[in-house]
């Protein structure tokens, strides 16, 4: 038997409590025996501990294996050169994930600390942690609930619990009610939940859960059950090192067997053969990756995306479904009149949220007196029957109080009526409250009609229609026929249809304020006014961002605790759903096997009165489909959805600190559309990542063939270990750079996501590695060999072929960077020098080049020497070798596909 299935009599019994509460002694041996009434913080992951995982990447691994192989060998100066890179890698990373803890602590919110108790039977504030099971809690407007409670007093309680369920509109509660079967937790209307807001009314609980086995604590438990995964870049990076792994083995013994078939030294051949394999690791590429992604992270930190883990950032771009919460994400969780029908009329009413910008207009006509006479009516029935207050801090609206009722008195302002003004003008002299049983509020006023009382009543259209016996009309009261009460249900329906919240508006004129201030007795004979429409409208911006979702390829959906009424229609306008078919409610996903959960998803846009369990659910069943599955949230029941898909965003502002915690981007303006954003950077980045790992590998094989050829040839062997390592390390890594910076096409968020398994490596790119090794290694062993020729295999005559062999690979190297640019654009459509970074990065590059060929001192260490003019002319015309194919092959590749 549930908590909610309890009466509160039986409730206090069973937790031998009262209305007294519990003593201060039986409370401290609770508080003992269940433990602090808080959340278990998440430990920090220790400084050793983030330090070490920063060395277990399998391309790091090989890096310091190659390092030790060098030092090994004697070469020292590459084995440092390699470990100093490996140490700015994790450099670079431990600083930017800091930089995004510190952002974060930043954001987080203090939530009240403090709960009204009663103990030994005397009211008073004790701090939350301090509430055992049993205590007895008292409720009031704007407390935050200290622990999950039965209620046993409610008068007129409603209780936001959008942080929990996601439902936008607060929860009526009711302590009388006691349920027979199951109910879904957002339909339990005698319990309130721990760090839910009392948005109205007033009301009493006993405690009945504590700390971790509150719902929030049961969610809280549940994110640290859900295991992080590996990010698809984190992915592909561990396949390609691994592949790098391989070829780096099988070139050490393919080139040891040759050598021994040919009679050489065996341990020439095996450091010759460790020199290859150091040459085919891209020593550069993990601090130029970590580079890249901490620019994307600063980027999108401008453009109001924190991102908490350098991985997440290239997620982003493979994002094939944004699972998104409504409430506060998609929609501006405040509630806003729309619609309102008024002498017969419908008028549309614009602006949102609680500011009072926006009109009120009839056929494009604004609406005042001299058009609507009962504009004046209806604003001061809005404004008076109504306890919400208007706030404005720094110029933003806001309310204390009901958010129905805050729309309200939004409506009367822009209708042109001050609230202030009306309140003080037409003092309250009685009120009937608002009753869930009847549905209705009524208010008295004097002065409003001269030498008349008025009562002002709102409610549930259905009923304030019953209750009427006449109907205002431009002033004019006449008699509520059949047909005109029909007329008015229709407009009901149909505001209703459109998932509006609809409330009636009627008054009533006495000679004097009656005696028996009763339901039965004042809310009887009335005059109806008109009905209003309000809904928590959608985020203007978003509507804009799930339109370049869908021209990317991304699949939106929308998952929310409403109403499939209320969810369909805010997704319809959003264009995230075209049909009622394509919604569906949590309950029908409970009844669901998993293979059928994986079909639903394929179709279903809109998920409805869902639970934090079926939020996991579906994420997990778009990710069993394939899908890359971003999901968005700002309430603690999105939080395991949050951990459990592939991106978690979180809401930097309305965010739970929960929800931030677990997320792995959060947005510091709220914003839908700012995910847009952040997957085209995601995308530019992964794009960019494609374009210098080809460069790198292309550059990389061909310094690999270039020997390799050479040794099958029976060659000298034209670059030994320090050539190797300087091009890898310092003349590569520049112009990599530069490519990772590259503004990416322009089409980039036309073009459809990319196969979530698609490699690195696609058929594409390997393509390109291919023609360009093969091109690079002509280029430098056409260089070599006419430097043999001329020089001779021996001596100064060999280091004049070298250096040949050395130029001709830098400058094709540094001249294809250009070509590496895009993979299916030529350069002059993207612009010979339109990337900046590029032009000075290989600038940089040659200039690191000429010192090496030229300084003395340096020069003998690189065992390099002058070359003349003639030997330049060679170098130049070779090294445009690679440029030239890589274009003409984009030129014919293009073609085809057009």
């Amino acid at each position: 038997m549930e908590w909610y299935n309890k009466s509160p009599e039986d409730t206090l019994k069973e937790l031998e409590s009262s209305n007294k509460g519990l003593s201060t002694e039986i409370a401290q041996k609770r508080l003992q025996e269940f433990g602090k009434n808080e959340l278990k913080k998440e430990e920090k992951k220790p400084f050793i501990k983030k330090l070490a995982d920063q060395f277990l990447d399998p391309m790091i691994i090989i890096l310091i294996v190659a390092s030790i192989v060098s030092a090994m060998i004697g070469e020292v100066v590459d084995a440092v050169i390699i470990i100093a890179i490996v140490v700015v890698n994790a450099i670079l990373s431990l600083y930017q994930e800091g930089k995004a803890e510190e952002a974060i602590a930043a954001l987080q919110k203090m939530s009240s600390p403090k709960a009204k108790v009663v103990r030994n039977g005397e009211f008073e504030e004790i701090d939350s942690a301090e509430i055992v099971p049993g205590d007895y809690i008292i409720l009031e407007t704007g407390d935050i609930v200290p622990a999950d409670l039965r209620l046993v007093d409610s008068k007129n309680l409603k209780i936001d619990e959008s942080s929990l369920t996601g439902e936008s509109v607060p929860v009526e509660k009711k302590a009388s009610i006691v349920y027979d079967g199951v109910m879904e937790i957002g339909d339990r209307e005698n319990l309130a939940y721990s760090s839910t807001i009392i948005s109205y009314g007033r009301g009493a609980g006993v405690v009945i859960e504590t700390g971790t086995k509150t719902e929030i604590g049961k969610i809280a438990q549940s994110i640290q059950t859900v295991d992080s995964e590996q990010t698809p870049l984190q992915k592909k990076l561990a396949g390609l090192s691994a592949l790098l792994g391989k070829l780096v083995v099988a070139i050490c013994v393919l080139v040891l067997g040759v050598g021994i078939l040919y009679k050489h030294d065996f341990m020439d051949m095996f450091m010759i053969s460790i020199s290859l394999a150091v040459a085919a690791v891209p020593e550069g590429l993990p601090a130029i990756v970590t580079i890249v992604l901490s620019i994307g992270m600063s980027k999108m930190a401008e453009r109001h995306a924190i991102v908490k883990k350098l991985l997440a950032v290239e997620t982003l771009g493979t994002t094939t479904v944004i699972c998104s919460d409504k409430t506060g994400t998609l929609t501006q969780n405040e509630m806003t009149v729309t619609k309102a029908y008024l002498d017969g009329k419908i008028l549309e009413v614009s602006g949102t949220g609680y500011s009072p910008k926006g009109s009120i207009t009839f056929e494009g006509e604004q609406v005042s007196e001299n058009n609507f006479k009962d504009i004046e009516f209806m604003s001061s029935i809005a404004a008076l029957t109504n306890d919400a207050q208007l706030t404005f801090k720094d110029s933003v609206a806001g309310i204390i109080g009901d958010p129905t009722e805050g729309a309200l008195l939004t409506f009367a302002e822009k209708a042109g009526y001050s609230v202030t003004e009306l309140n003080e003008k037409y003092n309250r002299e009685a009120e009937i409250p608002f009753d869930s049983e009847r549905k209705m509020m009524t208010t008295f006023h004097s002065k409003f009609i001269k030498d008349k009382i008025v009562s002002f009543t709102k409610g549930a259209p259905d009923i304030i229609l019953s209750k009427c016996s006449f109907y205002l009309d431009q002033g004019e009261v006449k008699e509520l026929t059949e047909q005109k009460r029909n007329e008015i249900m229709e407009i009901n329906s149909s505001f209703a249809k459109q998932a509006l919240r609809v409330l009636g508006y009627a008054y009533r004129e006495f000679s004097e304020l009656p005696k028996d201030l009763t339901s039965e007795n004042i809310e009887n004979e009335m005059i109806f006014v008109g009905l209003t429409g309000m809904i928590d409208p959608a985020r203007p911006e978003a509507k804009v961002a799930i339109a370049e979702c869908k021209s990317a390829g991304i699949i939106p959906i929308m998952i929310t605790g409403d109403h499939i009424e209320t969810g369909f229609a805010i997704a319809k306008e959003l264009g995230i759903a075209d049909s009622e078919s394509q919604a569906i409610m949590g309950r029908e996903l409970n009844e669901m096997n998993d293979e059928e959960l994986r079909e639903t998803v394929k179709t279903k846009r809109v998920f409805t009165r869902v639970s934090p369990e079926n939020k996991v659910q579906i994420v997990t069943a778009l990710k069993d489909n394939g899908h890359i599955t971003a999901m968005t949230g700002d309430g603690v029941n999105d939080a395991p959805a949050i951990k459990r898909a592939d991106i978690g965003i979180a809401m930097g502002i309305t965010g739970t600190d929960v929800a931030k915690n677990t997320a792995d981007v959060i947005l510091t303006d709220d914003n839908f559309a700012t995910i847009v954003h952040a997957v085209e950077e995601g995308r530019v980045i992964y794009s960019n990542i494609k374009k210098f790992v080809g460069y790198l590998l292309s550059c990389n094989i061909g310094e690999v063939l270039v020997i390799f050829i050479s040794i099958i040839l029976n060659l000298p062997v034209p670059l030994i270990p320090i050539h190797l390592l300087w091009l890898n390390l310092v003349t590569d890594s520049f112009p990599a750079m530069a490519l990772g910076v590259e503004k990416g096409d322009d089409d980039i968020m036309e073009q459809p996501p990319r196969d979530p398994n698609e490699p690195i490596l696609d058929p594409e790119l390997k393509i390109t590695v291919a023609v360009q090794s093969i091109a690079i290694t002509i280029a430098t062993l056409g260089a070599y060999v006419i430097g043999l020729t001329w020089h001779g295999d021996t001596g100064e005559g060999l280091m004049d072929a070298r250096t040949m062999a050395f130029a001709t690979l830098i400058l094709a190297e540094l001249l294809r960077a250009y070509s590496a640019r895009s993979i299916r654009k030529t350069i002059f459509h993207i612009g010979v020098f339109s990337n900046k970074k590029l032009v000075i990065a290989t600038a940089f590059s040659f200039a690191l080049m000429v010192i090496v060929m030229y300084v003395p001192g340096i020069r003998e260490i690189f065992e390099l020497d002058n070359i003349g003019l003639k030997d330049w002319s060679v170098v130049l015309i070779a090294s445009f070798i690679p440029l030239v194919l890589g274009e003409i092959q984009k030129v014919i590749r293009f073609k085809k596909k057009k």
